[in-house]
């Protein structure tokens, strides 16, 4: 393949890319698809719809990675989520500092670029702060304290860290045998988890699940079998076209922010160059814009005032702190991580969820009436 089929093939991921991530933030801006959404939702509400269309995501994307891994479209071990570390002390405290953020800041990642396409000028202020946090905790200051006190503690696996292959040798069956096994097995369970109750089967909440899940599915593909380059005939090494880890990818909204950040202050340098991550973020900002001007739902909103600001300012640098730190966000971890059936994208699912809860209960505390007054 010769260096004219190399741009040619990174144009097509990136236009794929765009073209998948703008139906997903179409979707979910109709929807109201929102993983800080279905915890506040049960807290306040006790409705639990918006967290089984997370969960039934999660299945969808299980079933759809085995299945794709066993037909030897992708090699599920070329992602980052499957390394031999365990960070298990930075994927806690990460995730929880992230749900705790995403609960100040009104919204994860996702929901972030949903609401800027929605026209919240607030979420504008969230993805800068979110993404220049991220940015100092990847190569700044914030991750040199990151690199020598959360990840120093981990456990050394003699296999990589997805359920497949830590139980393959256990059980003595071919790891992608057991993967497929394990896949169906485990996403089957999300999905029936999500479908007991046939309250929860409304267009909306089928369409949202499935769709989340499917994209997610979808990246995968693009970023792992269309992108990839078993030889690429500048360095005669494998490559996955356009991904900023160097790796398989798919979609996760924390890294992407920085990145986007970096190529918009940098353009002028012909070596920052548009990536998966980058286009995702333009693809889900359009979707979102597109269905908000089509459904005559476009509303510009600020902040409300000083305490306000403050919530989505501080929710904004632990959303970019805790991401880098637990690897991934609600979508990274909670989806695209668990998807690989990674034990550390496992662990991060209840931190996520966990932090939410602390998020909440403190808008609840300072929300309360004082009876002093």
């Amino acid at each position: 393949m010769d260096a004219v089929d190399i741009s040619s093939l990174g144009r097509t991921v990136l236009l794929a890319t765009v073209a998948i991530t703008f139906l997903l933030g179409a979707a979910m801006q109709k929807t109201g698809f929102c993983s800080m959404g279905a915890v506040s939702d049960i807290f306040i509400m006790s409705s639990w719809d918006r967290l089984k269309q997370w969960f039934l995501a999660i299945g969808v994307a299980i079933i759809g990675f085995a299945l794709m891994s066993y037909a030897g479209l992708i090699d599920p071990l070329k992602s980052m989520y499957t390394g031999s570390r365990f960070l298990w002390l930075s994927t806690l405290v990460g995730s929880t500092l992230f749900g705790i953020g995403m609960v100040l800041a009104s919204g994860c990642g996702s929901k972030t670029l949903v609401r800027i396409g929605g026209g919240n000028l607030k979420s504008i202020i969230v993805f800068m702060v979110l993404g220049l946090s991220a940015y100092m905790s990847m190569r700044g200051f914030l991750g040199v304290i990151r690199v020598n006190t959360l990840d120093s503690v981990f456990i050394a696996l003699n296999t990589p860290q997805d359920l497949p292959s830590i139980l393959s040798p256990l059980t003595g069956i071919a790891r992608n045998q057991l993967h497929l096994a394990l896949g169906l097995l485990v996403g089957f369970a999300f999905i029936a988890y999500a479908l007991a109750n046939k309250v929860f089967w409304t267009a909306e909440n089928l369409f949202a699940g499935i769709l989340v899940g499917l994209a997610i599915c979808a990246i995968w593909w693009v970023s792992g079998s269309l992108g990839y380059v078993a030889e690429d005939p500048n360095t005669l090494e494998e490559v996955f076209l356009l991904t900023n880890s160097g790796r398989m990818e798919s979609l996760s909204f924390v890294a992407p922010y920085a990145y986007s950040l970096d190529w918009l202050m940098m353009y002028s340098d012909t070596s920052k160059v548009i990536t998966v991550g980058i286009a995702a973020v333009i693809g889900m900002i359009s979707g979102s814009a597109c269905i908000a001007l089509l459904t005559k739902t476009f509303r510009w909103e600020s902040f409300r005032n000083a305490e306000d600001t403050a919530n989505h300012l501080v929710g904004a640098a632990l959303m970019g702190f805790g991401g880098v730190t637990a690897l991934g966000c609600t979508v990274g971890q909670g989806l695209s991580g668990i998807s690989t059936l990674a034990i550390g994208s496992l662990l991060a699912l209840p931190g996520f969820i966990f932090g939410a809860y602390l998020g909440l209960r403190y808008l609840q505390v300072r929300l309360a009436p004082n009876p002093c007054t």
